[in-house]
């Protein structure tokens, strides 16, 4: 039987299942920081390899040939917070965990905006992430919360 979490997804537009994927990477993050509070090693790892095998999969998925500058920007936002994420991993450091969940969730919103658009976030929208400009509408680019951010790997 599916779970919940499978269900609530069934029918999701593309944009959709990105920003569930963003959710997920910052629920893995609370997680990794309560492993922390509790001083439980294996618990933090767990939770921190999680959320990188999602920012993996996400930075997999983009299309640089066809995503231009908002492909690249995703790129360069999933290197430093994978970074952010292993650092505040070997160093036990709920700071590091939190700045990394304070930026994904920019763009996480970002990408929100996007998916009210029904236009964009069809069912058959392909699962790719900023493959063409019809994906990063002119009044919403998560490409524009990565630029100009303060993240430092």
């Amino acid at each position: 039987m599916a779970s919940y979490r499978e269900n609530a997804l069934d029918g999701a537009g593309a944009v959709d299942l990105v920003v569930a994927l963003y959710d997920g990477i910052i629920r893995f993050l609370y997680a990794a920081i309560s492993a922390v509070e509790c001083g439980d090693a294996e618990a933090r790892r767990a939770a921190v390899k999680r959320a990188l095998d999602i920012i993996i999969h996400l930075q997999a998925r983009l299309r640089m040939d066809v995503g231009g500058r908002p492909a690249q920007a995703l790129s360069e936002f999933y290197a430093a917070i994978f970074a952010q994420i292993l650092q505040g991993s070997q160093s036990a450091s709920k700071t590091k965990f939190q700045h990394a969940i304070d930026c994904v969730r920019n763009v996480r919103d970002a990408w929100r905006e996007v998916a009210r658009d029904p236009d964009i976030n069809s069912a058959s929208a392909p699962v790719v992430m900023m493959t063409s400009r019809r994906a990063a509408p002119d009044r919403v680019d998560p490409a524009d919360f990565v630029s100009g951010s303060n993240w430092t790997a």
